[in-house]
């Protein structure tokens, strides 16, 4: 069948491309270097002529408060009655574990707005939530960077690599609409103060990690659970810390 895969020049888009390639779809990776702009609209109608299912793993080229919640209505308003106007099937988002729980975050914010569009459209639907990639561990360092420590919640994590968040988006891709969320998530569950120190050390940056209750993450206060999946049976991932830090940019 045809997949429409906005976002499909990114992180995980490039990977899902690939693999859904590789299992005999017509795959069209759409991002604005392609020509598909989902802000303006600009080529959507054509890119998603003659498609079945539209997988969105989009992200907004700016954190910044308002212009992540424009960015997530605006496309999403666009992507969704360009959908209904091809006939699209099934739409598929990629979103995040504990959105919902989130709200203090203007990111966030912008995935709950995303999120309700998708719920209230016309279009069957499957939203995925993932936890946090080991990709952007170096992020979260940064986020709490304080001379020559880095102050981090004590919540827990349970992240996950690319690669299985791209096997994960393929399955459900393939898979008939939940018209609900799906969670999934890596294979360990650790306090992020340990991960991030771990990942220092792996990098041997000379840091050290202090768990402080009171730092937020991207401007969200943390509970123990708030990044961890809340459902009973999440899809869980294989690659471990470890395993992905072997084969990662980071290790080189």
């Amino acid at each position: 069948m045809k997949i429409v895969v906005i976002g499909g020049s990114g992180l995980i888009g490039s990977k899902l491309v690939a693999n859904l390639r590789q299992r005999g779809h017509e795959v069209l990776a759409a991002s604005p270097a392609s020509g598909v702009n989902t802000i303006t609209g600009e080529g959507l109608a054509e890119a998603l002529a003659g498609a079945q299912v539209v997988v969105d793993v989009a992200n907004s080229p700016s954190f910044e408060d308002k212009a992540v919640l424009e960015f997530f209505q605006t496309a999403g308003r666009n992507l969704l009655a360009a959908e209904a106007a091809a006939g699209v099937k099934h739409h598929v988002a990629l979103s995040v574990v504990g959105t919902d729980r989130l709200a203090e975050s203007g990111y966030f914010r912008g995935k709950i707005a995303q999120e309700k569009l998708i719920r209230e459209g016309s279009i069957p639907y499957t939203i995925v939530h993932s936890t946090q990639f080991f990709e952007f561990l170096g992020g979260i360092a940064q986020s709490g960077a304080d001379g020559q420590t880095v102050k981090l919640s004590p919540a827990f994590v349970q992240p996950i690599a690319s690669d299985d968040v791209a096997a994960a988006m393929a399955e459900y891709t393939l898979g008939a609409p939940l018209n609900g969320v799906v969670e999934i998530a890596g294979p360990e569950r650790v306090r992020m103060p340990e991960l991030l120190q771990r990942y220092l050390a792996a990098t041997k940056d000379p840091r050290q990690v202090v768990a402080d209750p009171q730092a937020r993450y991207f401007g969200a206060r943390l509970e123990d659970d708030t990044l961890v999946p809340s459902g009973k049976n999440p899809w869980l991932g294989s690659i471990g810390f470890e395993a992905w830090f072997a084969k990662s940019a980071a290790s080189k």
